[in-house]
Formats: structure tokens, sequence, C-alpha cells
């Protein structure tokens, strides 16, 4: 039947979609991870790794999404945004943690979201290397790999002083001139682990890390993160409490009061 929170989309139509998509890119990224693969940078100055296989995935995802919704917009990480003429839009990431990827790290993920109107209302995180997928829709979060399937949980901290925290690196803080503000929550948290990318959101969705902060973020690396975050149980926003969508400046924590306690420490 028909959803109205998807905006007349089944959910199984979405949900399969976005598996279809982990499928597709699977076959894609996998067999070129921990492989001598070129490696070229975005950046004229600093370093914005992008490779083969983020762009070959990412073509094969658009492939299928528009073969099976023509007039839905495309925003990828690595081509051109492709214009839409209804209120659905997908959002691909194919490699997000390409550092992870080219460094033979496991933490990378596939990101694939359904956006409506410009919100987030469906999305997914799957790592091929582990065969694990982490899957939010509507009143649905979950956690597949080969057979086993589990519904996804945050936990129940609410302390600052008990959350295990997360961040992809420090350097990102420096970068965008928010260090004092990182500084301030890093000496609140129990215990701060790095280099996670994506996948420390999936783990904060399944109830192991507790709080993720970030800075400078593209729309691309957040928003299919936010319905598997948000059906888990969790809360995301930017750091001035806007919605998380566009990117930027974004705090996700386990429970609304521990959200509440880390915009406290970031806003000073």
């Amino acid at each position: 039947m028909k959803d109205t929170s998807l905006g007349g989309l089944t959910a199984d139509l979405v949900r399969r979609t976005l598996l279809d998509a982990a499928e597709i890119a699977a076959a894609v990224t996998l067999p070129r991870f921990r492989s001598a693969l070129a490696v070229d940078n975005k950046e004229a100055q600093g370093f914005d790794p992008v490779t083969e296989a983020d762009r070959q995935a990412e073509l094969a995802i658009r492939e299928l999404i528009g073969n099976r919704f023509p007039d839905h917009a495309i925003i990828g990480e690595e081509w051109d945004d492709k214009p839409g003429t209804s209120r659905f839009a997908w959002i691909i990431d194919p490699i997000d943690g390409t550092r992870a990827f080219i460094t033979g790290v496991p933490v990378w993920g596939t990101l694939v979201g359904l956006t409506i109107d410009g919100k987030a209302a469906a999305g997914l995180m799957a790592q091929p290397f582990t065969g694990e997928i982490y899957l939010g829709l509507p009143g649905e979060a979950s956690y597949h790999r080969v057979s086993d399937k589990a519904a996804l949980r945050t936990s129940a901290v609410t302390e600052l002083s008990q959350a295990k925290m997360t961040t992809t690196s420090p350097d990102l803080f420096e970068k965008k001139g928010v260090a004092e503000p990182w500084a301030r929550i890093r000496s609140k948290v129990l215990t701060t682990r790095y280099g996670l990318d994506c996948y420390g959101y999936a783990l904060m969705s399944a109830g192991h890390i507790d709080l993720v902060v970030e800075a400078g973020l593209k729309n691309v690396d957040i928003c299919p993160l936010i319905p598997l975050i948000e059906n888990a149980g969790g809360v995301i926003t930017t750091w001035d409490g806007g919605p998380a969508e566009q990117g930027g400046n974004c705090v996700a924590a386990a429970t609304p009061e521990l959200h509440a306690a880390a915009m406290a420490v970031l806003r000073g």
C-alpha cells in the first residue's frame, strides 16, 4: 500500500530500490577495494581523493534510479545534478570515506537517500566488505547482514560524561574555524574515536556510539543517514538547531537529552 510519509511511493518500492542500489554499487567498489587503484585529487590545495570506484559506482546507481524513476532528481557526489520534475530527489555518495577506502580501512560506505520536498525520508548505508547494510524508512531502522536482520535502536545515554563520541577527523574543525567548540565537547565526553566516516552514524543507530559531531559536511555526506538516525530513536540537527539535510556543522545524538547537552556545549 502507498505510504503518505513517502509521498505516495510504497515502502516496499523504496526499500527495494535502496537495497538494489547497494548491491550494484558493491559490484563496482568491492573488487577495487584494497587494490592498486589510481587516486585523483579534486582539490588544488589540500587533499580530496576520488577514484574510478567512486565515479563508476555512482553512475551505476544513477542508471538504476533513472530507469526506475525518470521524473526524480538525482544529486550525487561525483557527477552533475540531474534535475527532476517531481517532489522526489535521490542523494548519492558512492563511497563516503574515500580516504578510508584508499587506505584499506573498511569504515567507508555507500550512501543512498530519498528526499521529498527537500526532507530526508529514507536512506541507507552499505559496507560491502563487512556485508552490512543499515536501512532507515518511516517507522523502520534495520540492520542486515547476509540472512541476519535486526531492528536498530540508539542507546539510552543522556549525559555527556557517559557518552562515547566519534568524528571523522579533528582537522575538520580546524579547517572550518570551530576548533574551540570541538575542544569543549571533547573534554566533556567519556571517550572519542576518530576516522569512522559514515560508519560512525551507523554504529550510533545500533547503540554502540552515542554522539557524532562533525563540521563542514556536504549534503551527500549526511542526508541519506538522517532517516536511519531518526527512525532508530536518535536526533540530528545542525549546530544551530536547523535541519541537517544540506550538511554543514552537524550533531547527532542517541537521545534528545544528550543532543540538548551537546548543543549547549557547542554553542558555548
